[in-house]
């Protein structure tokens, strides 16, 4: 235990002793979450529209109206016709064209009936998809408006004749998309950080050429990667709990399950993410190669963890690989207990996966890493080692607490 210490405060040192690492560590972390957070949103606003008006009667002026006080429509101009607003769409120079036809007004007081051309920019499908629907129900309401001024219908008959739905939106009442992306992104920071630290670490050893001497030493294999690993696994409870405080502070993220729960799951799922890192460093021979192949795999993870797709929208085979995803579990336990309040017997299959993984992986990692003297025959009980190791560590920090 005490050659383990002693390399846990060698580790520790040398993280404190380089100022740009501290900045890379704590620094940019915040930032990212506070930027990230703040960007990353599917609310379609500041909507760019264009009328060609044929009729300019009370109805069509009445439509106008009211997309003009929308505050998600921004009218840009008043075209003559339809090829100048397909001129206007392929400039980008607006996002929707309706086209008011001649007689409009006419239509709707004779046939009860008109019809409006729309034209959207549908280069970005769900951006189009959205817009579509705010259209439709800006429509409607005029639908509403018109039938009050021109068939002298009165509200109370509308109102009547249309049947209305009472949304109850749990867990998230104020519609706030910060409050389901800070979690997921807050997952995502602590990943990439353990990740990338831990897949350069051993590396690091390598390319300074420390690495020869400290396998010919009597230090054992799971010492010296306890030691190697401990601090970055410490480091990432540090994020964590920062992240935590600003997703409350900052973003008023509800946190109404057990933050003890959230800590508990973070470190096994930290012994995870750190074996992947050590298995990474293992087989790379440069800081840059570990730091290519552990971006390779992040970028991996982050697209297909359910963060910015739903899973439930991808191809099937696309869903059975996010089966694989570490990412995926943490960010859906991470929503269940700050966010639905849930409790232990909810999270339990995450947590099962994520330990199945943490074992798997730490055993592949050791197993893979090559020391003098070192039997591969025994790379299961050095994995057992590794782990229990750590949350003997664990323990004694615990004990020592107030």
């Amino acid at each position: 235990m005490r050659t383990i210490l002693f390399i846990i405060q060698k580790e520790f040192k040398q993280i404190f002793r380089d100022k740009s690492m501290l900045r890379l560590i704590f620094i940019l972390p915040i930032l990212q979450l506070l930027i990230l957070s703040n960007a990353a949103t599917f609310d379609v606003k500041n909507i760019r529209i264009s009328f060609i008006d044929s009729d300019n009667s009370i109805s069509s002026r009445v439509l106008k109206d009211k997309f003009n006080a929308n505050s998600y429509f921004s009218v840009t101009k008043e075209l003559t016709n339809p090829k100048e607003g397909l001129d206007f769409l392929q400039k980008g120079s607006t996002d929707i064209v309706i086209e008011i036809p001649n007689q409009f007004e006419k239509m709707l007081q004779n046939e009860k009936k008109a019809e409006l051309q729309i034209q959207i920019n549908a280069i970005d499908a769900a951006t189009a998809g959205v817009q579509n629907v705010y259209v439709s129900q800006i429509v409607q309401q005029v639908n509403q408006d018109i039938a009050v001024k021109i068939y002298n219908t009165t509200e109370n008959q509308i109102i009547l004749s249309r049947i209305e739905t009472i949304p109850s939106f749990w867990y998230n009442n104020t519609l706030n998309y910060k409050t389901f992306m800070v979690p997921g992104i807050l997952v995502l920071l602590v990943t990439m950080l353990t990740l990338f630290l831990s897949a350069m670490n051993i590396v690091r050893e390598k390319e300074l050429g420390t690495l020869e001497q400290i396998n010919v030493t009597p230090i054992k294999k799971y010492q010296f990667i306890i030691g190697k690993l401990f601090p970055f696994w410490v480091l990432g409870l540090i994020i964590l709990s920062v992240g935590l405080v600003i997703s409350k502070v900052v973003f008023n993220v509800p946190m109404l399950g057990s933050i003890l729960l959230v800590y508990g799951f973070t470190s096994i799922y930290l012994l995870l993410i750190l074996g992947f890192g050590l298995y990474i460093s293992n087989h790379t021979e440069t800081q840059q190669q570990a730091m290519f192949i552990a971006w390779f795999f992040m970028v991996i993870f982050i697209l297909m963890s359910g963060l910015f797709t739903p899973i439930e929208s991808m191809p099937k085979w696309a869903q059975n690989i996010t089966l694989l995803n570490p990412i995926r579990y943490f960010v859906e336990f991470i929503r269940m207990v700050l966010l639905k309040g849930a409790g232990l017997k909810e999270v339990l299959p995450n947590l099962v996966v994520i330990l199945i993984f943490a074992i798997l992986i730490n055993g592949l990692a050791v197993w893979s890493y090559k020391k003098t003297n070192y039997d591969q025959g025994h790379f299961f009980l050095c994995s057992i080692d590794f782990v229990s190791g750590i949350l003997e560590i664990s323990n004694i920090i615990v004990s020592d607490l107030p």
